[in-house]
């Protein structure tokens, strides 16, 4: 008996010099941290939530009850009351023999024993958590590397303004009410929706946000989680299973620990969760619930300038040129010399992949005699194959695998936005194969693309209308609104305005709901007395109609006057040039992290305007002067004193638009009368399309419109 008693009394003492150990362990973290803020000249204690956030800034204070919270996410203390005795890595810096180093002591030596169980209490403002009650109890867990802690959570909501993250910690109330999830967070807006996406379209877990929901609501605004009066109780309202969370949080734990394995922390201007989203987009959420950390890890690595992208936030690197293929430096002549020589016997093998059939779509059409344009010039030294394929990923992907494994294709144009997707995870997954994506502004590293600068000979379409229009009332028929359609159709305006100060061009988007039949749109236009239309830039083969280009309506049939059109043979001669010339990884790779973007127009000879003999020579004469102002790069339809619908200055004079103001511009000018059009005005075929590629609507004030 006194044995045992020994024996407890020697386990005790050596579980006392155990946790002694331990703590003393734990300041000496602490005491680096406090060192390093301080030296860096911040705020070297924990962050007190009293001294962050204003009484007046707070909407409600929301109960969220008993809550699995992320100690990640626990960053700071509610009071000051102890915010010195913590570092702010919440590790201790008071003396082992203190009150407070015997109390974390006997945490410790709580936790090896059983495990902390008993709930603390916090404060959740903009999805990070300061402490009420337990201050300790989280330091203990974070010195032992926990995941998360039980805490009963009241939320403080913020007032809804423009600033970004207040914006986003609204998207995640929202996301955190309907799933229940609140340990990821995301550092732009539109994060949680396209992670609720990626698990809607699961095979496996797909179809819950559609399921029904038992929504308990609370009328008082003190119980209502977003301010609004209603709350919906969590534990009625999810609309993802247990075992999809469970799922979720299960690869979300695997994929950080392997992205932190990687040096995920040294990327400071991405969280986590923007990373998840990226991995799980290329990789789809069944695969990444499938994924152990070491084939997470191994996947990363293959991606990996996919991260540095996002990461630096980086602008695509534009080429408005092509090379000088005359001109080329020591590396580029090193990188021709062990380039192949493409010959008969070793020609370079080149696929398209169409969306549709050239002979049903105006854009596969002149993709597709920019194809013969290229068997033409380059001869027996290329081999070029088409693919018509569906939109699905699925069947891009196997289309694209089966070029690649079985004819050995070492170039592949895709060409439309919506295959972007897809030809990022076969880039990524066969990096010796060079993929292009027909779309403007895409910033993936892996794959690049390429457009054209069709604003240019807009612009020059659009001062033929203003100097021929008799009503001063010009028709334009846009498509999508995607990235670079406004600008095409602002520079239209601007040509017009520069030689008819009077003339007003009437915006309709034939993707719209209401304007399915176009004929519709014919009839509004005569009915407000429009004489010139600015429409598609080509035929469709199998079509009868010439309504394209601009054209006049006489009796309802078409008079035509120019042509803006698209020369997509010159762009992929230029390509292929610089792929054969050794220049794809010197002269157009100046950054390896950075995505590359061919926008080449008027110089590079891959945009023109053609004119009928309707056109008056002397309105030609001043056409081709500012043709050649713009070649030279001597003028730009976007410089000079601009105003957008409102009366807004958006240019002043003497200034011009940046490269990605241009590719990027939600505005229209003051003479467009219209709007660019809402999602949910768009048919069903459009907003896919407008989904992935779609400008981002800019915000209007009420005075921001345009009379007729």
């Amino acid at each position: 008996m006194k044995q045992e008693s020994q024996e407890s009394a020697d386990s005790k003492k050596k579980g006392v010099y155990m946790s002694i150990e331990l703590y003393e362990k734990a300041r000496k973290m602490g005491a680096k941290a406090y060192k390093k803020e301080v030296s860096q000249g911040r705020y070297p204690y924990l962050p007190v939530l009293d001294d962050i956030v204003k009484k007046e800034d707070i909407v409600s204070d929301v109960s969220l009850g008993l809550v699995d919270i992320p100690l990640d996410r626990v960053v700071g203390t509610s009071t000051s009351g102890r915010t010195q005795a913590f570092a702010s890595n919440f590790m201790p810096l008071m003396g082992e023999k203190t009150e407070f180093g015997t109390k974390w002591s006997n945490l410790c030596d709580a936790h090896l024993d059983e495990g902390i169980r008993d709930p603390i209490k916090v404060y959740e403002y903009l999805n990070y958590y300061y402490v009420v009650e337990g201050n300790k109890r989280v330091s203990v867990l974070k010195f032992f590397e926990a995941d998360s802690v039980p805490a009963f959570v009241t939320r403080k909501v913020p007032k809804l303004t423009d600033d970004e993250e207040i914006k986003i910690y609204y998207e995640f109330m929202d996301f955190n009410r309907k799933t229940g999830v609140n340990f990821i967070w995301f550092s732009n807006q539109g994060g949680y929706s396209r992670l609720m996406e990626q698990v809607r379209v699961s095979k496996k877990y797909g179809g819950e946000l559609e399921a029904k929901t038992t929504m308990s609501q609370i009328s008082t605004a003190e119980d209502s989680a977003d301010g609004s009066g209603t709350a919906i109780r969590s534990i009625d309202s999810k609309i993802w299973s247990d075992e999809t969370i469970l799922e979720l949080k299960a690869a979300y734990r695997r994929f950080a620990t392997a992205f932190k394995k990687r040096g995920g922390d040294e990327l400071k201007k991405m969280t986590t969760g923007d990373a998840f989203i990226v991995f799980i987009e290329l990789k789809s959420f069944d695969a990444v619930c499938e994924m152990g950390i070491e084939e997470i890890e191994k996947e990363i690595t293959a991606m990996w300038q996919e991260f540095l992208v996002v990461n630096e936030e980086y602008s695509v690197d534009v080429s408005l040129d092509p090379p000088d293929d005359s001109k080329k430096n020591l590396f580029e002549q090193l990188a021709a010399s062990f380039n192949p020589a493409y010959s008969e016997s070793k020609p370079l093998k080149i696929a398209f992949l169409y969306g549709s059939d050239p002979n049903q779509s105006d854009w596969i059409y002149s993709h597709e005699l920019g194809r013969n344009h290229i068997k033409e010039v380059f001869g027996d030294k290329v081999v070029t194959l088409k693919i018509t394929t569906s939109s699905s990923e699925d069947e891009l992907m196997a289309a694209m695998e089966d070029l690649i494994e079985t004819q050995h294709v070492e170039v592949i144009f895709t060409t439309t936005t919506t295959m972007v997707s897809a030809s990022l995870k076969c880039a990524i997954k066969y990096p010796d194969v060079k993929i292009l994506n027909c779309s403007l502004n895409t910033s993936h590293r892996y794959i690049r693309t390429y457009y054209a600068r069709l604003f240019e000979a807009k612009f020059l379409s659009g001062m033929v209308a203003g100097a021929l229009t008799e009503t001063n009332k010009i028709g334009y028929i846009a498509d999508y609104p995607i990235v670079g359609i406004t600008a095409n159709i602002n520079a239209f305006a601007i040509g017009a305005k520069m030689v008819n100060p009077a003339a007003k061009v009437y915006l309709k988007w034939s993707t719209v709901k209401e304007n399915r039949n176009e004929n519709d749109i014919y009839k509004a236009f005569e009915k407000e007395g429009i004489d010139f239309i600015s429409d598609k830039e080509m035929i469709i083969p199998n079509k009868a109609s010439r309504k394209f280009g601009l054209y006049k309506l006489k009796d309802g049939e078409p008079v035509s006057f120019t042509m803006t059109a698209y020369n997509w043979g010159v762009m992929y001669e230029r390509i292929v040039n610089i792929i054969m010339n050794g220049k794809w990884n010197s002269t157009d790779n100046r950054d390896e992290s950075k995505p590359i973007n061919y926008w080449w127009g008027f110089s590079a000879g891959v945009i023109d305007i053609l004119f009928s003999d309707k056109v008056p020579s002397e309105t030609e004469k001043l056409v081709d002067v500012f043709k050649s102002l713009i070649i030279k790069d001597e003028f730009s339809p976007f410089q000079g004193e601009i105003y957008s619908q409102g009366g807004k200055l958006r240019v002043e004079n003497g200034q011009r638009l940046e490269t990605d103001e241009i590719m990027m511009m939600n505005w229209l000018v003051d003479n467009i009368v219209g709007d660019i059009p809402d999602i949910d005005e768009l048919s069903e075929k459009a907003k896919p399309i407008v989904e992935m590629r779609g400008i981002r609507k800019e915000e209007k004030e009420d005075e921001d419109t345009c009379d007729s």
